[in-house]
């Protein structure tokens, strides 16, 4: 197998809200650290009102780490050096010695929405080559792009029971198999997997509780003092959000580093 020396890197295309500006909710930042330095953990589950600043805290947990290096223009993420990362196409150009091109990403954060189907999610038969080329081919799903990232699932407690099912499947096995029409897909899905839920839109089933890794628990801030440094914050970085993140980047490095 030949790496090519040709990295590329991607550039972020909007600015993440820094996780060491996140004020309070401590639980909930040291469940998120934890698992993305050890994702055998098991993923974890965040259970609290709206407004609480989940979704801001997991898009600025996946931005703090670093870079991975994936074989470029791959749907699937696939690692250049480690076979249990590949899908089957890398794997076999890497069995047989050939070139693959090598390209850092930011490790990725996927939503799924509430709304998904099992195709969306797990991926189904491309229509378009099969209408316009006559062959049957794989597009992948939310599970693919997940793979070596951070996959956030807000409003679990409402999901289908059956994606849920398939969702803690792949995250426990790291696996995702797609049989469709003839097709037969088998690729890498090890993400770290993090729900959410309000306890106001309906308990959360017990089954769901065993197969997390962790629990956090979160509140809405009740301190007048506290939601006004919050809002500021907020305003301060969505008004300058390179004078924003300049500030913290010290904060930042510090973390990382902490982490590494």
């Amino acid at each position: 197998m030949v790496v090519s020396e040709d990295v590329v890197k991607t550039k972020v295309e909007r600015p993440v809200y820094p996780f060491t500006a996140i004020i309070g909710q401590e639980e909930m930042k040291l469940a998120l650290i934890l698992n993305v330095i050890d994702p055998r953990i098991g993923g974890v589950m965040i259970m609290g009102d709206r407004g609480t600043g989940k979704s801001t805290t997991i898009r600025a947990v996946a931005d703090l780490l670093p870079e991975i290096q994936v074989v470029a223009g791959d749907a699937f993420n696939s690692s250049v050096d480690d076979f249990e990362l590949m899908s089957e196409e890398v794997k076999k150009v890497a069995l047989s010695n050939g070139q693959l091109e090598s390209a850092y990403k930011k490790v990725p954060m996927v939503d799924l929405p509430l709304g998904a189907t099992e195709d969306r999610v797990c991926g189904t038969i491309d229509i378009e080559k099969a209408l316009t080329e006559g062959i049957k081919a794989f597009e992948p799903g939310l599970l693919a792009k997940a793979n070596r990232g951070i996959l956030y699932v807000d409003e679990v407690n409402l999901l289908d029971d059956h994606l849920v099912d398939i969702l803690l499947d792949s995250a426990a096995s790291g696996w995702n198999t797609v049989e469709r029409e003839g097709i037969s897909i088998r690729h890498p899905a090890r993400f770290v997997l993090v729900g959410s839920g309000n306890p106001e839109e309906g308990e959360l089933r017990p089954q769901l509780l065993d197969r997390f890794g962790m629990h956090a628990e979160i509140r809405t801030v009740r301190d007048p003092e506290v939601r006004v440094q919050v809002v500021e914050q907020r305003s301060n970085f969505d008004s300058n959000p390179e004078l924003a993140l300049e500030k913290y980047n010290p904060a930042q490095l510090e973390l990382k580093q902490k982490n590494c």
